[in-house]
């Protein structure tokens, strides 16, 4: 009798051990499911965030493209009519100009292109008197020279 509990301890515990390496192997594969499915939801989100750029970076240069070729019609429109004013006698076969006034259209929406990089003029200036603008009286010390300053042209 001692024998069969023995033996039937021994079933026990290798129907536990058996148990234990079985689970832990579906475990794995359900745990490797689950990190597979989590990287392809992440996958699907980062492409559809891909296209969702795509979409606005064609749709920001189709507007740009669409910038540039209203300014060169204006572009183009001021140097036809600039051409016949300035030089109305000049004969239509030597003003490269003179074929497509005929032909030209006014430029839809005359409105000043803004600046689309910033949201305000940038500033010029430093907050407060700098300089020699300042009111302090700057000293020269003995071993430093003047020098004088580059003056900046007028345009």
């Amino acid at each position: 009798m001692a024998m069969s509990w023995i033996i039937a301890t021994a079933i026990f515990i290798a129907g536990i051990f058996a148990g234990y390496i079985i689970n832990r192997l579906i475990n794995k594969n359900q745990n490797q499911h689950s990190s597979l499915k989590k990287d392809l939801d992440k996958s699907k989100y980062e492409l559809e965030q891909y296209r969702q750029e795509l979409v606005d970076h064609f749709a920001r240069s189709a507007e740009l493209l669409d910038n540039v070729s209203k300014d060169y019609s204006k572009l183009y429109e001021h140097m036809a009519k600039t051409s016949m004013e300035l030089m109305p006698n000049l004969p239509t076969q030597d003003n490269p100009f003179a074929q497509r006034i005929a032909t030209l259209e006014p430029v839809e929406g005359n409105e000043p292109i803004e600046d689309e990089v910033m949201d305000h003029q940038p500033r010029d200036y430093a907050n407060g008197a700098t300089g020699l603008f300042s009111g302090k009286p700057t000293a020269i010390e003995e071993n430093e020279t003047p020098q004088a300053e580059p003056h900046a042209k007028a345009s």
